[in-house]
């Protein structure tokens, strides 16, 4: 029986880590840290990722699926999108493409790393990982739909040079963003909420947790409130070691947008977590569900954050893709539309996927 399942109090440690998160990042933020410090930060974000992971399936497990899912997809997406805007304001025009990178780098992290080891998983316990097809294959259009119209489209428009947004053409992309976004929560959680419930297979003859007793309410309100204490000790002490890993990078020659990548790992490393378990629970859908949910979001808010932002933000925002992402995206929206029309993936499909992931690290590390 999984954590999440549990009726029995929080464990000390899922109260203690979070915690202690907190005041490693309170005690380290602006300060230039040595190394042993670095690595003791590094500790609390690693205790802080697994803790955020529990007390999102007690979450989940409370309010069932599919808004389990959501709520660490959105928690840890608001708390990135505020990561961003902070980094852009401190950074000036250096930072002019940070909101594109790691939008994109969540893009690409999310439908391929997290689906990718999901299926795998999957395929791996039961030869065949079995999803909701519809459920699944909405999520990639509404995905495809807005990274094509937020990072593809700044590239080709001509009313700015380079790849930026007019002021009239941000808005309307930040308008169209939250309206596709605020869709796609009302089908997922009332429309057709059965459409992204996990489906029935041998291991798991329903879609919900029916041997174990929900949570109480007023454990499931301290676990949401231990998840955001979470989040954010995972974000900030990513923020606190990243110029330990700037500095790294710097070092051995890489091109600076592998910090952006090496950020948006540790930040998506409690949703990888959380569906590698489902998935590993035979609920695969759960594992899709976050991983696209997460892209949805990633774009869904940052973009119209960003917007929002540029009012008081100087400087360039570019948020046009290169033609070797532009080729990266399409592959990734083909290969997975044919991944998910039939509702069944073995373990082929989940290694292309995450064949895929490595093509953009390798290409990050190396353009």
């Amino acid at each position: 029986m999984s954590t999440a399942t549990r009726r029995s109090p929080l464990t000390d440690w899922t109260l203690l880590v979070p915690v202690a998160a907190l005041v490693a990042l309170v005690l380290s933020w602006g300060r230039d840290l040595p190394g042993a410090l670095v690595g003791v930060v590094a500790l609390c974000l690693a205790g802080a990722v697994l803790a955020a992971v529990h007390h999102a399936e007690v979450v989940a497990h409370r309010v069932g699926e599919p808004f389990g899912s959501l709520v660490l997809a959105v928690a840890v997406t608001v708390i990135e999108v505020a990561l961003i805007v902070t980094l852009m304001a401190d950074g000036g025009d250096k930072t002019a493409s940070l909101a594109r990178d790691t939008v994109f780098a969540a893009v690409m992290i999310t439908c391929n790393g997290i689906v990718g080891l999901s299926l795998l998983v999957g395929a791996l316990r039961n030869r065949v990982a079995v999803f909701n097809a519809e459920g699944s294959g909405a999520a990639l259009a509404t995905v495809a739909t807005l990274a094509t119209l937020s990072l593809v489209l700044p590239t080709f428009t001509t009313s700015k040079p380079g790849p930026e947004f007019s002021s009239a053409q941000l808005t309307f992309a930040a308008v169209a963003s939250l309206a596709l976004y605020g869709l796609f929560i009302a089908v997922q959680t009332v429309r057709h909420r059965d459409y992204f419930l996990p489906v029935a297979t041998p291991n798991a003859p329903d879609g919900d947790d029916e041997h174990a007793e929900p949570p109480t309410a007023r454990a499931a309100l301290t676990s949401l409130g231990l998840l955001l204490v979470a989040l954010v000790a995972v974000v900030g002490n990513a923020k606190a070691v990243s110029p330990t890993i700037e500095k790294g990078v710097a070092d051995a020659g890489l091109p600076h947008a592998v910090v952006g990548v090496i950020i948006a790992l540790l930040v998506l490393a409690p949703e990888t977590l959380a569906a590698v378990r489902a998935a590993r629970r035979d609920r695969v859908q759960t594992s899709l569900n976050l991983g696209y949910g997460s892209a949805i979001a990633s774009i869904g808010l940052t973009i119209p954050a960003i917007a929002l932002a540029s009012i008081w933000l100087k400087g360039p925002l570019l948020l046009g893709l290169g033609p070797t992402h532009m080729v990266l995206l399409t592959l990734t929206v083909v290969v997975g539309a044919l991944t998910l029309v039939p509702g069944r993936a073995t373990l082929l499909q989940g290694g292309v996927h995450l064949v895929l992931l490595a093509a953009y690290l390798f290409l990050a590390v190396s353009p």
